[in-house]
């Protein structure tokens, strides 16, 4: 067994991120693992993934099989396009295919790649995450006592936070809210998975997601998507479920109308080999003097040119 005494890096750090830091190359599905199973303890006592650290808790860990880590590359340093920044936190504009963080396969995120090229800051942490294939407004903190102020905001749903999805289909303008439960379970593959919560899953969350309809397509609809609650894939689990999966979506959409856009059979003279998601509006009370900052990130240039691919809306 290990013993760990938590430190002030982990102070106010959920306890599955907190071991994905220290456990490096072990995957996130066997951190969650032991977590479930009760193998490891905090201060003697069960916890859950997302149970809050503090400074001076005592860990208990199993033995777990680190992956070797000596051959992996070294993460580049590498800037990404920054729309908001000062002394206490740090907002850029994600491209999808980059991964936030290293772990499940990946050997390094924006995180480490962003560490890397700011070898003098002291202190840089996520505030939140995005999917690998989602675009978009990403926060990162530049202090402690930022990362847990913003961390304490998106716990309690004080962010605003608005998607751009384009969905399969002509979407109900009727549809403005998705109250349905998700499950969150791994695949025989030992991916992390999502699905509508049925009555004896036991472990459904309530999820709630607002939808409004921002153009409509003679075949797709453009949306903008609000979370008002942040579980695990919720969009696209959400969208798919009401028969209308994101465009691109390799987990939830439609393989075949994927496969055609990717490889430029639907449209003539585009591909599109990505999902479009985008997060493009982000607000917050800044965590030094409180006032509302309020973000926007313009889509990307290949979702703008599907688009214009697409006709004029109507």
């Amino acid at each position: 067994m290990q013993r760990l005494s938590v430190a002030e890096d982990g102070d106010g750090q959920r306890l599955d991120n907190y071991l994905a830091k220290t456990l490096k190359g072990v995957p996130r599905s066997a951190l969650h693992r032991i977590i479930r199973s009760g193998e490891v303890r905090v201060n003697r006592g069960r916890a859950a993934a997302d149970t809050r650290l503090a400074l001076g808790d005592e860990l208990r860990l199993p033995p777990v099989r680190t992956a070797d880590r000596s051959d992996a590359p070294a993460a580049p340093p590498r800037e990404f396009p920054v729309v908001f920044e000062d002394e206490q936190l740090l907002a850029i504009d994600k491209p999808a295919g980059v991964a936030v963080h290293g772990g499940s396969g990946v050997a390094f995120g924006v995180i480490e790649q962003l560490r890397r090229a700011r070898p003098d800051a002291r202190f840089l942490e996520l505030v939140h995450r995005l999917d690998r294939e989602t675009s978009g407004l990403l926060l990162l903190a530049k202090k402690r006592s930022a990362l847990v102020r913003l961390q304490d905001q998106f716990r309690a749903r004080e962010t605003g936070k608005v998607y751009a999805a384009l969905v399969a289909g002509h979407w109900p303008a009727r549809l403005k809210v998705i109250d349905v439960p998700l499950h969150k379970y791994l695949d025989a593959d030992g991916e992390r998975r999502v699905r509508v919560a049925h009555a004896d899953d036991g472990g459904g969350q309530r999820s709630i997601t607002l939808v409004k309809v921002a153009h409509a397509y003679a075949e797709h609809t453009l949306l903008d998507v609000t979370i008002k609650t942040g579980r695990t894939h919720q969009i696209r689990v959400h969208l798919a479920q009401a028969g209308h999966p994101i465009v691109g979506d390799d987990k939830y959409g439609d393989f075949a109308a994927n496969h055609a856009i990717a490889r430029g059979s639907y449209l003539p003279g585009l591909r599109f080999e990505r999902m479009f998601l985008h997060a493009r509006r982000l607000a917050f009370d800044h965590p030094a003097d409180g006032r509302r900052i309020e973000l926007e990130a313009a889509l990307p240039g290949d979702c703008s040119r599907l688009l214009a691919h697409l006709g004029d809306p109507y």
